[in-house]
Parts: C-alpha cells; structure tokens; sequence
C-alpha cells in the first residue's frame, strides 16, 4: 500500500509547478498576454497615483467650455470647462474600482455555484443549475436597466447589479470542470481514507480550478466595465460620480457632438475600448494555456489546397 502512494503523490504533485506557473506560461506563449497585461497594469498605476499627477481639478473649471486641445490642456475640456485628461484619470479610478468590485462578488457567487453543483450533484446540482439558466437567458443589460431603475441611482447597487448578473457563465464552466475533477483516482483515494467534503474542496477541488477561475474573473472584468459604462450612459448612475460611463452621458447630453468637440468623446472611448481589449488578450492567453486545446476553435485565415489523388502524381487534378 505504501508504494503505491508513493508513486500516485509525485503525479499529483507534478500538476502544482504547471497550474501555478499557468500565467508566466501564458506571458511567455502569448505575445497578445503581454500587451493585454501591460494596458491593464498602465490603467490600474495611473488610477493609483492620478490625484498626484492630475494636472487640474476634476471638479472645477479651469479653461473655457469646450476649449480644444491645447499645450495647457493635453485633451482639451468638457462643457463645464473641466480639464478633459483629469476627468480621465479621476473617471478610471472610479471605473476600475466598479469593474473590480463586482467581478469580485461575480466570481465568488459563480465560483460558489459551479463547485457545490459540480461536486455534490444530485438535486443540489439540479437546483442550482435552474437558477443559472433562468439568469443565463435574460438579457443582461436590460435586467440591469430595470434594477438599476427600481434600486435607485448609486454606485453601489451599480456595483450589485454587474456582480449578481455576471455570475452565470463562470458558474457553468467550473461545474464542467469540478466534474471532471472528482472523479478522478486520487480524489476517491483521498475520499476513501476518510477526508471529509470540506477538505477535499478546499485542498483538491479548489486549487485545481483556480487558475480558470482567474482566466474567467479577466474577462468579467472587462463585462463589469462595460456594463457600468452603459448604465452611466443611460443615466442610471450617480450623476454626482465622475467614470468614464458618465463622461461619455455628460458629452452627449450637452451637444458635444454638434458642437464639434470630438475631444470630449474620442478620448474616453479609447480607454474603455483599451481596457476592454486588454482584459481580453489576457484572458483569453491564460485560458489557451489552461486548455491547449481551445486554441484550435479560434477562427484563422488557413489556405487550403487539393492533395494529390492516391497513386497519382503532383500534376493530378
């Protein structure tokens, strides 16, 4: 019996170095993680140390309305005459810090979900799976639009609602992958001498999702900044916040556009289409590493041609 565990425990061991490393395999494979990473470590620094570096208040005016670009105003101002680059900065703190909070509430919820219904079966995964699939086929943003509507207009139900819409497609993917997980040898073994439900989750069960996890909690990211976006757009935030979500609502609500001030649009757009992009080359990396074989359902341009007929020569047609 003592040589046989012997030899199970470095096969299982040997999965540790490989889950562990999953994001320097993926930065090292995958170019595309590397910019991806790169924007999104830029985005967080700046909104870290934007009140030391913010030229102007985001506040109070400092130019005329709409001033264009100029040498003392990189991107020009809004129709409050409000510096446009420290509104960014002060806008992305607040994005970034609503994107974040819900995709965590997100992927605990979700990650809560996939595991207890992957694990345990039976009606528990019955049960939980029907509450994801009623959420999984409403319309996100329009369940969003209708509670954001009926809580109020606060930062933190906005933050609430992304949370508990964002949930459902994590949870599906970790029950797929718990599944498998638990019947494996080594979790029967472990199973058999005794360890309870608790322990096997938490030491088996869960580091060995956790890497899909963080893939899965990358790309909600750029879903939760998205959606906090729309609904700011939509005048279903606090208009007494400033993000990039009510930035965009102020510059068309005020006649940016006919008035010709493209800079009160064009910039706040690039950083949440930046931001958007690069949690998804993240994401996307680290998922084709976990899962070497996503890599062949990707869409690329191939060029086909005929193979010579068996017993023929190259010339054949």
């Amino acid at each position: 019996m003592s040589v046989q565990i012997g030899k199970v425990s470095p096969s299982a061991e040997a999965v540790g170095p490989h889950r562990s490393g999953f994001l320097r395999t993926a930065l090292r494979e995958h170019k595309a993680a590397v910019a991806g990473l790169a924007v999104i470590v830029f985005f967080v620094v700046l909104s870290v140390i934007g009140p030391y570096i913010s030229p102007y208040s985001a506040t109070a005016q400092t130019c005329a309305v709409y001033a264009p670009p100029s040498a003392q105003h990189w991107l020009g101002c809004d129709d409050g005459g409000i510096d446009m680059l420290s509104e960014l900065i002060q806008g992305g703190r607040v994005s970034l810090l609503v994107g974040f909070a819900a995709t965590l509430i997100s992927m605990v919820i979700g990650g809560g979900f996939g595991i207890l219904s992957g694990y345990f079966g039976g009606w528990v995964d019955t049960s939980l799976m029907r509450i994801t699939d009623y959420l999984l086929v409403i319309p996100d943003l329009v369940l969003a639009m209708v509670i954001a509507e009926v809580w109020g207009a606060s930062l933190f139900h906005v933050i609430m609602v992304i949370g508990i819409l964002e949930w459902t497609s994590t949870a599906r993917i970790i029950r797929a992958q718990v599944m498998s997980i638990r019947e494996r040898v080594y979790i029967k073994r472990t199973r058999g001498l005794g360890a309870g439900n608790a322990r096997i989750i938490g030491w088996h069960i869960l580091p060995q999702v956790g890497p899909l996890l963080v893939a899965n909690t990358v790309l909600t990211v750029a879903v939760a900044i998205y959606l906090e976006t729309a609904l700011a757009f939509l005048g279903l935030e606090d208009p007494g916040v400033t993000t990039w979500g009510t930035i965009l609502n102020n510059a068309f609500q005020r006649t940016a556009i006919s008035s010709g001030a493209w800079w009160a649009i064009v910039p706040d757009g690039f950083v949440i289409a930046a931001v958007i992009v690069g949690c998804f080359l993240l994401g996307q990396a680290i998922e084709d590493t976990l899962n070497p074989r996503l890599k062949v359902a990707h869409l690329s341009v191939r060029r086909w041609r005929l193979r010579p007929l068996i017993g023929r020569g190259e010339d054949a047609i």
